[in-house]
């Protein structure tokens, strides 16, 4: 009996997404919504940041990162172009922690640096559009983004010596990314997803040249994937 229900369940499900999808004629939810010159919302996800390393090829030594699952809330503005393209900025802050393992430590505790991040990211972003369906609406989403990482370290005299592991606080990116929007009775869902990259170097190096910690490092930036829940 249970699984009678559960295939009479799916048979709904089918039957309603296809009806949503391609029935010609259907009670739009919110049918004006995307007139709006500006529209306003808020979103909260998250996140899951990882690291690029670019070594020294003369002394390539892998710096293993473990990541963890982050958060991130925010705020979105958004200004309607045209039918299809709309111009969003969404600053929010965003939470995360990465351990890095460094090779040729016998000590665990040496070997180990926790890297927590608190970051003010501020994305300026290019959304296009399908042709709405119905009440959902796919789109595509890319542009260039700034953060500020309030835990960065970087003006801390201490180095990796002394057990303080630095980055540099300010860093550019270059996002990309789609989602779909949902148009409910009272309001518009819209899930998405997006990846992260940054463009510049946010290592800050320890005076010894070299060392264990930052000596073979050329280059290292954040990268990243979001899931962000957004409400307008």
């Amino acid at each position: 009996m249970k699984k009678i229900l559960f295939l009479l369940a799916l048979v709904c499900l089918s039957h309603s997404a296809h009806a949503q999808l391609f029935a010609r004629e259907k009670l739009t939810n919110l049918e004006n919504f995307d007139k709006q010159r500006w529209s306003w919302g808020y979103y909260f996800g998250l996140n899951k940041y990882d690291f690029k390393f670019v070594y020294d090829e003369t002394k390539t030594k892998d710096v293993y990162t473990n990541r963890s699952t982050g958060f991130n809330v925010g705020l979105v503005g958004d200004l309607r172009l045209n039918d299809y393209m709309n111009l969003r900025l969404e600053p929010g802050l965003y939470y995360t922690t990465r351990d890095l393992e460094f090779p040729g430590f016998q000590n665990d505790e040496d070997a180990l640096r926790e890297v927590k991040s608190t970051y003010i990211h501020i994305p300026l972003l290019l959304k296009v559009s399908t042709k709405r369906l119905n009440n959902i609406k796919p789109f595509i989403i890319g542009g260039f983004s700034y953060s500020n990482n309030l835990s960065s370290n970087q003006d801390n005299p201490d180095d990796n010596s002394a057990g303080q592991f630095r980055m540099k606080t300010h860093t550019l990116y270059y996002e990309v990314g789609f989602g779909v929007d949902m148009y409910l009775y009272f309001f518009k869902f819209t899930p998405s997803i997006r990846g992260v990259f940054a463009l510049t170097d946010e290592l800050v190096r320890d005076a010894d040249p070299n060392s264990a910690y930052t000596g073979n490092i050329e280059k290292m930036m954040s990268r990243g994937v979001f899931l962000n829940f957004t409400f307008q």
